[in-house]
């Protein structure tokens, strides 16, 4: 990938990665689409991780040059609400792709041979609206997802460094370790900070999950992952929905009940 410097260079890197990326994939495309693979094994593999890969860094770079080419000339408030509403849509994409998320990211391929192998598209399973112009020589019915969502995962740290920046300061890794670290299970930190993001404890209630999530990862040592299905696992526990909440509470009020005897 290119490295992306300043404003002024990144219509420019962006073109120009778009030309080199479209280049490659007419390159794979025109073996691909005349070749038989020697196994469906391998033809999985293509489809689930080699094309996604190069799909995928097109779809990065054709969103970057289209939110940089339209970015408002406002001040700094109106560009991280700028900002903020292009993160909104990658959320409205993972709500809407929330099962294929999950088998996705749980490496699961129970559903492989129907995702990722030519012509072999179940009805039955949630397809794609546009899924008749594919080009079924170089298409399956998933593998765009796939290219979509690892697009995705490039654009959300590209939005969250952006916001960071207009605030002042630029969302990069600590050059020295905090000498803290979270030492709990990664649910409950996600449902503490959740449960206080929602009660406006962060800046009032004017920042995104995500950014709370970025900052205490960095700050406690600790990858916290797909927070979002963390959260859709949170909210479908049938009973102690809020139980590291709950165990936090007893806790605390059993310490001042034995400080009081």
């Amino acid at each position: 990938m290119i490295e992306l410097t300043t404003p002024e260079d990144r219509i420019g890197c962006c073109e120009k990665s778009l030309m080199e990326i479209d280049t490659a994939i007419r390159l794979i495309k025109s073996i691909v689409s005349g070749l038989e693979f020697s196994s469906v094994a391998d033809e999985i593999y293509f489809f689930k991780e080699i094309k996604p890969f190069f799909i995928a860094r097109f779809i990065y770079y054709s969103n970057l040059l289209s939110i940089e080419a339209a970015k408002p000339n406002a001040g700094q408030l109106y560009l991280k609400e700028y900002y903020r509403c292009e993160l909104e849509a990658l959320k409205d994409f993972y709500q809407q792709h929330i099962d294929f998320y999950g088998y996705y990211r749980r490496k699961a391929a129970f559903l492989d041979q129907k995702y990722f192998v030519r012509n072999q598209f179940d009805l039955k399973t949630k397809l794609e609206s546009g899924l008749y112009n594919y080009d079924e020589k170089f298409a399956t019915s998933h593998d765009h997802l796939i290219a979509q969502i690892l697009a995705n995962d490039l654009l959300e740290k590209y939005l969250l460094k952006s916001i960071n920046e207009t605030e002042g300061y630029v969302y990069e890794k600590l050059n020295d370790k905090s000498p803290l670290y979270w030492s709990s299970s990664k649910s409950g930190l996600v449902e503490l900070l959740y449960a206080l993001h929602q009660t406006r404890c962060f800046n009032g209630g004017n920042i995104e999950f995500s950014e709370v999530i970025r900052f205490t990862e960095k700050s406690l040592n600790v990858n916290l992952g797909n927070f979002y299905k963390t959260l859709h696992e949170i909210k479908s526990r049938k009973i102690k929905r809020t139980k590291f909440l709950q165990l936090l509470n007893d806790h605390l009020n059993q310490l001042f009940t034995d400080s009081d005897q």
